[in-house]
């Protein structure tokens, strides 16, 4: 059940509180009233010369006749309070009601106007983002408990502002002192591996350390890609998912696989770099840990709104309760992959990242024969055009292995 905004509520609260204090008002004016009447209308009022009149009717012996004037009289009477007080009653509710009907309007007109600093709060915090962390909402008026709240949003946003700058810089720094040693490293094991006069025990040797630092190489790209993928988008332009996925099957190495590829067009809105690099590292995990003649199932298209990447493997069975775990830093469901020398454990780690940073989902489902059906959903692009699945020639690759 949808919750009542907080103006509605407001609202509501205004108005019940005036419908009651309205209704206890008019019932202890009505009980007011019905007692002055009953005081007012009494044997007491009657003047002497009425009373002096009504003896001498009696001494005369005309009872009947007075009876039968008294019992009219009060019939009369009875009738007028009693048209009096329904009167005044309806002319109560009715004039409650209307002054009701007022308040609520005029209280929900109130409380949109004291909710419109919260409003120019939450429209600020919506709109703000890695790219446009400078906006401040910068709330004028009286030094009320609402410009507290926007004040101290205000101070926090500067502590972001600068805790996003610090993370640039580091990112910028660690990016150029981290690749420099590894590149000075390659380059001289790839000399002494192309130099005549070493022995083959170095060349060993310095082929072992090539691989290694060919790892770190792999480790630092993996770690700055993720960061920067965790990051805001820099850069969003509608970009087709077959397109990302062709690229991604081309930079593939050679495998004992079959890849087959149903590529529907799907357009969404992000950073082609990032999509491509995503549809890569899903495409990777979903080779390198498959089975001797496996096979891989790409496809992309539109489904209810969204646009979706999915890849399905062969491959061992993976157990449900550690299907979350393969998307943590680091983390591999077995020791060989925990031991493996191909990855960092950062692939499918990207991929969550760069699907959190498009507003995207992951769906991931182990298949009962083994391996792991993965399916990113992204918010599709207006301009996506609804065309049938194509194979443009990838339909059935079968990688040598």
């Amino acid at each position: 059940m949808k919750r009542l905004s907080v103006r509605t509520r407001l609202t509501l609260v205004y108005g019940s509180l005036f419908l009651v204090t309205s209704a206890v008002l008019v019932a202890v004016t009505y009980l007011l009233t019905v007692r002055t009447m009953d005081n007012r209308f009494s044997a007491r009022d009657i003047d002497p010369g009425t009373l002096a009149r009504v003896r001498a009717m009696a001494i005369d012996g005309d009872v009947n006749q007075l009876m039968a004037l008294k019992a009219d009289a009060d019939r009369q009477m009875a009738q007028q309070k009693h048209d009096a007080l329904e009167q005044l009653l309806q002319s109560s509710l009715v004039t409650m009601l209307v002054i009701g009907v007022l308040a609520v309007v005029i209280g929900y007109l109130v409380a949109g106007r004291m909710l419109r600093p919260l409003h120019k709060v939450t429209a600020t915090a919506r709109r703000l983002s890695e790219s446009n962390m400078h906006e401040r909402i910068a709330l004028d008026g009286p030094q009320d408990e609402i410009k507290d709240l926007a004040d101290t949003f205000d101070r926090m946003l500067d502590r972001l502002n600068r805790a996003f700058d610090a993370q640039r810089r580091f990112v910028a720094n660690a990016s150029h002192e981290l690749r420099t040693p590894l590149t000075i490293n390659r380059t001289v094991l790839e000399v002494a591996l192309a130099s005549r006069k070493n022995p083959p025990e170095t060349k060993a040797l310095a082929d072992v350390l090539l691989g290694n630092t060919a790892r770190h190489e792999r480790l630092i790209e993996g770690l700055l890609l993720l960061a920067k993928s965790e990051r805001d988008l820099g850069t969003r332009a509608p970009t087709p998912l077959p397109e990302v996925v062709r690229s991604a099957l081309d930079q593939l190495d050679d495998a004992a696989v079959d890849v087959e590829a149903q590529l529907a067009p799907a357009v969404v809105t992000g950073d082609p770099v990032l999509l491509e690099r995503c549809a890569v590292n899903l495409l990777e995990n979903a080779v390198k840990y498959n089975v001797r003649d496996g096979r891989v199932w790409v496809r992309t298209g539109v489904a209810d709104g969204e646009a979706f990447l999915q890849v399905v493997n062969t491959g061992r069975p993976v157990p449900a309760y550690e299907v979350a775990a393969i998307f943590e830093p680091f983390r591999r469901l077995r020791a060989d992959r925990t031991g493996s020398k191909e990855g960092a454990g950062l692939g499918l780690s990207i991929v969550r990242a760069v699907v959190d940073a498009h507003g995207g989902t992951i769906e991931t489902l182990p298949r009962p024969d083994g391996g792991l059906s993965i399916t990113v959903r992204l918010p599709a692009d207006a301009a996506t055009p609804h065309d049938p699945p194509v194979a443009a020639g990838l339909g059935a690759r079968r990688a040598s292995g």
